[in-house]
């Protein structure tokens, strides 16, 4: 059995400890908090594209500005088309993973295309 007065020794000593554990727990959690709070206001205003069009752009052009990147197009019908431009040829474009339709790709003709659309922000 310790005697009372290395018990109050250790007891204080271990109060100690966690009471400057927690505070350097508290310490770190507001570094990584401040971090990330910063790290997602720069990545939002990194995430925003430049989206700007010249006055010789055809629809050609744009289709070409996006390559690899997800865009939907609308067609003159009305119906649109969702996925990632894979390859733009002189007469038509390939259009990889369909949103709607797992598993497919699809080949348009530039003609028929009235619009693309591109997401240039997320908020």
């Amino acid at each position: 059995m310790l005697s009372k007065r290395v018990q109050v020794f250790v007891f204080a000593s271990i109060k100690n400890f966690f009471k400057e554990e927690t505070m350097k727990v508290k310490l770190i959690v507001a570094a990584l908090l401040f971090c990330f709070c910063m790290g997602i206001s720069f990545n939002s205003s990194a995430d925003e594209a430049k989206f700007g069009i010249k006055g010789s752009d055809t629809i050609k052009n744009v289709l070409e500005g996006y390559t690899g990147k997800m865009v939907i197009v609308r067609l003159n019908s009305g119906a649109e088309l969702q996925g990632i431009v894979t390859k733009v040829g002189n007469v038509v474009v390939h259009l990889s993973k369909i949103s709607t339709r797992d598993y497919y790709d699809a080949v348009v003709k530039i003609d028929t295309i009235s619009a693309v659309l591109v997401k240039v922000r997320n908020k």
